[in-house]
């Protein structure tokens, strides 16, 4: 099969863009070559070029072309229409099924020609998150100015040109030259294949599989770290970023000035990542390390120690920036800061910053006692919580919310627990962030975001399709690690009612707020999917069940999922289902069929038995589910399945008798709303 190579070769494409170009191009050729049946489609992205290969068939089949025009007898202006729009006469038309039809032989086309004919498209519609035009004459528009086209097939060009009518697309042809390294290796060179493509740009330089970039850039930062006995901060986020940025990726270490070693840890790192691109590196036991990491572009031919020097310069002024700001702040306590907070708005119908801390004051006072913690201490971390958002350091870098104010809380002589609620207010940040322990700390982290859910919610912002700007998503699933991680027995409900009635007055009875239960159930559900959990147990036990008391709901639902992992729950879901449908079939024709079964009227010992199992097991679910021994009232219910199997096999629902038939009925229906009281055996999956 031939070889396509496709390679777009440009300015310096912004690192974030890079591997959605490089999933897009791979999609549109997949859609354009469908007729080439292309195989192994691969692609390849780097700061200055996206390109892609793959195998293909030769040719593109002939085929026979129908297309089924007016009816037989209609008008002839239709007819005349549909000859015209085809550029036929009626003589080409056949007569099929009462239709006229028209065929038409589409002759076999060779890869080329079906290359030529769609690649000028494909680049022209190509989309980019942001895209730009340049030079004049052309509407061609691309992330940064095109500069080559290189398309071969099996190591010819393929002869296409972005001109397009009186556009002359730049005069941009495909060829079959590339470029290598901007400074190491400068220059247009000829290719001949994928495989001659790499290893030419390999040559000069170039490294074209960002997953190849990444690996050099771990491995090379690990390897200098560790021969000085540090680690890097893990950042896999900077190592892509990283990777988009360079072509041919040099590790260096730098040496930060002892002067700047008592800055935060954090403020030293996110500077460094934010400013510059370099990674942290800390000591053995955790702290921080007075080195950094970078990466390069080059290969200096000093060893590095020109580059080094210069990043070591960078490095200083920006941690002098940091010094300003951590020593300036400090000069004002966070109380003192609370007045500021009133000129913040927090959003146009939920009024400033200011009054957002009052009502969460308010609901971390109401919180604490539910979780065993100081209402003082909690009050307080919730009143000081949005503080160090008025400070110089959060401004410059507001990935520290939270981190600062426990800084400057510690150094205003504030108690440990209100310090660390507030350095820990936003945890859990994302799936793979620890979740607060601290009694305060995990009370400032629920008032946080059941007064942002409340609030949102109410004034109408709640999240639409993929659409979620105040991350309201992310503050219900913070709610749901909270109340797993650390056991707490919360009535979701309760709790959104206290934060609703500090709302303005005109928002405490927004409709959207009767969402907000189903809403955490909805992020519930998605959690316990990433696990792998069975969160069609979580939603059988669900319907109708008002209780909101997530540990409680997750122990039964746990509890569901073993019993029908056992073969006993397996089979009783079964009969469960069969009972139901009976019902479902037999309340169309008489029913529905609620009332309590007649004893005098069972003729068969199995009637009787499975009631009897019914008279054991009801009482002993509700008991135990009243003391939540949830896994005892599984075993229960579980015991029905010999008595409910047996029923089944002997006896005839339907019998000829009337008075049998709905007597059986009856006990049925009595099963089912015992079943209920378990789950909804519906939900449940396979």
């Amino acid at each position: 099969m031939p070889e396509l190579l496709i390679e777009l070769f440009s300015e310096e494409i912004p690192a974030r863009m890079q591997q959605q170009a490089g999933e897009t191009l791979v999609r549109l050729l997949t859609e354009a070559l469908a007729p080439l049946k292309p195989e192994g489609l691969k692609a390849y992205t780097g700061p200055r070029r996206i390109a892609a290969s793959c195998t293909l068939d030769a040719m593109v089949p002939g085929r026979t072309l129908s297309e089924r025009g007016p009816r037989e007898g209609a008008p002839d202006k239709a007819l005349d229409g549909f000859t015209r729009k085809h550029g036929v006469s009626r003589e080409a038309l056949t007569l099929q099924n009462g239709f006229w039809v028209l065929e038409r032989e589409e002759p076999a086309l060779s890869a080329q020609d079906h290359l030529v004919a769609t690649l000028p498209d494909l680049l022209r519609r190509f989309p980019w998150p942001k895209s730009m035009r340049w030079g004049a004459g052309s509407s061609f528009t691309w992330v940064r100015p095109l500069r080559r086209i290189l398309c071969l097939l099996d190591g010819n060009v393929i002869p296409f040109t972005l001109a397009h009518g009186d556009d002359n697309g730049h005069n941009l042809q495909a060829g079959d030259q590339t470029e290598g390294h901007r400074f190491l290796a400068p220059g247009a060179v000829a290719v001949s294949g994928t495989a001659n493509w790499q290893e030419t740009l390999r040559s000069r330089f170039v490294m074209v599989n960002a997953a190849e970039r990444r690996t050099v850039i771990s491995k090379g930062l690990a390897e200098l770290a560790g021969s000085e006995g540090l680690s890097v901060v893990p950042d896999a986020g900077l190592v892509d970023e990283v990777a988009g940025l360079v072509e041919w990726p040099v590790p260096f270490l730098g040496r930060i000035d002892e002067q700047f070693m008592d800055l935060p840890a954090e403020v030293m790192q996110v500077s460094m990542r934010v400013n510059q691109r370099y990674f942290a590196l800390r000591n053995s036991d955790g702290t921080a390390a007075p080195r950094f990491a970078f990466v390069a572009n080059i290969v200096p031919t000093d060893g590095g120690a020109l580059v080094v020097a210069g990043n070591e310069r960078v490095l200083r002024a920006r941690f002098a920036d940091a010094r300003h700001f951590w020593d300036l702040d400090r000069k004002q306590t966070l109380h003192s800061r609370l007045v500021a907070l009133d000129n913040i708005t927090f959003h146009a119908k939920l009024g400033t910053q200011g009054e957002r801390t009052q009502r969460m004051v308010r609901l971390a006072g109401l919180i604490a006692p539910m979780v065993g913690a100081s209402k003082e201490d909690c009050e307080r971390a919730a009143l000081l919580s949005k503080t160090d958002l008025t400070t110089g350091m959060v401004g410059e870098f507001p990935e520290l919310q939270g981190v600062m104010g426990g800084y400057y809380a510690r150094h205003d002589g504030e108690t440990q627990a209100v310090s660390t609620a507030i350095s820990e207010q936003y945890m859990p940040r994302g799936p793979g962030d620890t979740v607060p322990t601290a009694p305060v700390s995990v009370v400032l982290g629920l008032a946080d975001r059941f007064d942002m859910l409340t609030a949102f919610f109410a004034a109408g912002e709640k999240p639409s399709g993929s659409g979620d700007p105040f991350g309201l998503r992310r503050a219900a699933l913070g709610i749901i690690r909270l109340i797993r991680e650390n056991t707490l027995r919360l009535d979701l409900v309760k709790l959104f009612t206290l934060a609703a009635e500090a709302l303005p007055e005109a928002l405490q009875n927004a409709p959207d707020l009767g969402l907000l239960p189903q809403f955490i159930a909805e992020r519930l559900r998605v959690q316990l999917r990433s696990e792998g959990a069975r969160y069609d147990c979580l939603a059988a036990i669900s319907v109708g069940n008002t209780d909101t008391d997530i540990v409680r709901l997750l122990a039964r639902a746990q509890a569901l999922q073993d019993m029908l992992e056992t073969e006993d729950g397996k089979n009783l879901l079964a009969a469960t289902r069969r009972a139901a449908n009976i019902l479902r079939i037999e309340d169309k024709k008489d029913g529905p069929h609620e009332k309590t079964p007649d004893a005098s009227l069972y003729t068969q010992t199995e009637e009787r038995d499975l009631a009897s199992a019914l008279d054991h097991v009801e009482p002993a679910v509700e008991k135990a589910f009243a003391e939540e021994r949830f896994t005892d009232a599984m075993k229960e219910a579980a015991t029905l399945r010999a008595p409910l199997d047996k029923f089944f096999e002997a006896v005839t629902v339907n019998a000829p008798e009337p008075e049998l038939r709905l007597n059986r009925l009856h006990l049925l229906a009595r099963v089912v709303r015992m079943m209920r009281l378990i789950a909804d055996f519906t939900q449940i999956e396979g």
